[in-house]
């Protein structure tokens, strides 16, 4: 790595846990493995910083991180600890985990399109992954992926910084948060610079956690989406559900205007009412997710160890009664879950029960309003959570705090590239802006998923299937001027302002 990076090749590189991904990508499996482990999928990887490219260099040393992942086992300490701490996760579950491997030979292929093609180990071009499988054996290649492709440029391409201080910015950002009331969790794995870095800001983090407890501040670090790093410190790890899990639905069932009434049933099937309740509203749009949202919960009985369900059906629910709900039991070879009436009185919505929703595209304030309008409407008095985690830095998240209070919300954040890939080039002191990249479910049994959110910007998949999806829903297009997915964290050069961090 050169002097500006002493000692960092003896630290680890890329991935070695199995548990050095996001939470949700777990949660996730467990409810595909429940439902669905026979639904085939596959993964696009897109460079929204296309601009941003690396070299054949860093293409080789992606080719043989990838390879590794193939070697990576759950520990006994770490099964443990998901035991203890995860008690959402059922029997079936962690006893798959303990034997499962990624196999990277089978379902990842790495491919590299060189600008200009002379052969040299600095010729720049675009990386590319062919990602495909069932969804149960595929779905924890994303966070590792992304993680890896942002070390490798930041190790062959952009040189040009170091980690001298960044445990101290990390600590500097967490007593400014904490400080001013804010309660917020470490988001950042995916677009991470490294490992170390990664480690450094938890450190910075949970060193400013203890300063707060010991003057007695209100905010507070809620934890880490990384189920690596939550073990390794100590804190909670947060997440529940991603856009995936709503995106591969619709497109398993071809039935996107019950998509998310599907998503959400079999999401409280496979972990009960009450846990995980944290709502992601905008796969299809926020105001299309809220019809669904306002409907009756069904009552679901606990999952029978090793019950397997093998898929879902793609008809709406049926109708449910004042006094009746809804019951899954144990299917019959292939069949949908069989459904079965039992007295409940009065029947509880999923708005009710959902501790709160996730705020991830779109003007957030504009959300706040509206979340708050369907609340009151809804005659729903509970005090909500509304979790904020579109491309924030600190003043984004202290504004957003106070509309959200304001409105009668609990306001809480997940901060990620802001913490985790946040570095200046030491030759000038300029920005040395991160990788903007994602991996998105692409297709799920065959058909094309897709993703529109509350932004324009932020639209995933088959162009044809998006446009179709958006007429059938009466989706209404949102442009957002701050928006701008190149931009999102600054430039090279140039720090992002308030006006181009948000998305």
């Amino acid at each position: 790595m050169g002097s500006n990076h002493a000692g960092l090749t003896e630290l680890p590189e890329g991935i070695f846990s199995l548990l050095d991904t996001d939470l949700y990508k777990l949660t996730m499996q467990c409810a595909i493995l429940k439902y669905l482990p026979d639904v085939r999928v596959t993964y696009a990887f897109t460079n929204r910083t296309s601009d941003m490219r690396l070299n054949r260099e860093a293409y080789h040393w992606i080719e043989e991180q990838v390879k590794k992942l193939g070697n990576i086992a759950l520990s006994p300490e770490e099964l443990q600890y998901l035991k203890g701490t995860c008690t959402y996760f059922n029997d079936s579950y962690l006893r798959f985990l303990t034997t499962f491997r990624l196999q990277p030979s089978e379902q990842v292929k790495v491919l590299f399109k060189p600008l200009k093609d002379t052969g040299s180990a600095h010729d720049l071009g675009d990386i590319h992954f062919d990602i495909g499988g069932l969804w149960l054996h595929t779905i924890l290649y994303e966070i590792p992926l992304l993680a890896l492709t942002s070390e490798a440029y930041f190790r062959f391409c952009d040189r040009d910084w170091s980690h001298t201080g960044q445990e101290h910015r990390a600590y500097t950002k967490g007593i400014k948060l904490m400080e001013n009331g804010c309660m917020f969790s470490e988001f950042g794995t995916r677009r991470r610079r490294d490992y170390h870095t990664h480690d450094l800001v938890m450190q910075g983090l949970t060193r400013a956690a203890n300063t707060a407890s010991e003057r007695g501040w209100k905010g507070k670090l809620s934890g880490t989406s990384n189920v690596h790093f939550a073990m390794r410190y100590g804190v909670p790890p947060v997440g529940t559900v991603a856009h995936e899990w709503f995106m591969g639905i619709a497109s398993i069932t071809d039935d996107y205007e019950h998509a998310n009434e599907t998503a959400l049933r079999y999401w409280v099937g496979c972990f009960g009412e009450g846990v995980l309740g944290i709502a992601l509203t905008d796969t299809f749009g926020t105001p299309t997710f809220l019809k669904a949202f306002k409907k009756s919960l069904p009552t679901v009985a606990e999952a029978e160890v090793d019950t397997v369900d093998t898929q879902l059906p793609s008809a709406p629910l049926p109708a449910i009664s004042a006094t009746h709900t809804v019951v899954d039991t144990k299917p019959s070879g292939d069949q949908p879950p069989h459904l079965h009436v039992t007295n409940v009185d009065p029947p509880r919505s999923y708005a009710q029960t959902f501790t709160g929703v996730r705020q991830d595209s779109g003007n957030p304030l504009e959300f706040v309003k509206m979340m708050r309008d369907f609340y009151d409407s809804e005659g729903i008095t509970d005090k909500k959570t509304i979790v904020f985690s579109d491309s924030l830095n600190i003043e984004l998240c202290l504004e957003y705090m106070q509309a959200a209070e304001e409105a009668g919300f609990i306001p809480t954040f997940g901060i990620g590239t802001f913490l985790t890939n946040d570095f200046n080039h030491l030759s000038t002191g300029t920005k040395s802006a991160p990788l903007n990249i994602v991996i998105k479910i692409s297709s799920a049994s065959g058909r094309p998923a897709i993703k529109i959110s509350d932004n324009v910007g932020k639209n995933t998949g088959d162009s044809d299937t998006v446009n179709k999806v958006k007429e059938t829903l009466g989706y209404v297009e949102r442009k957002w001027a701050a928006g701008d997915e190149k931009t999102r964290w600054g430039v090279e050069g140039q720090e992002a302002t308030t006006a181009n961090v948000q998305e």
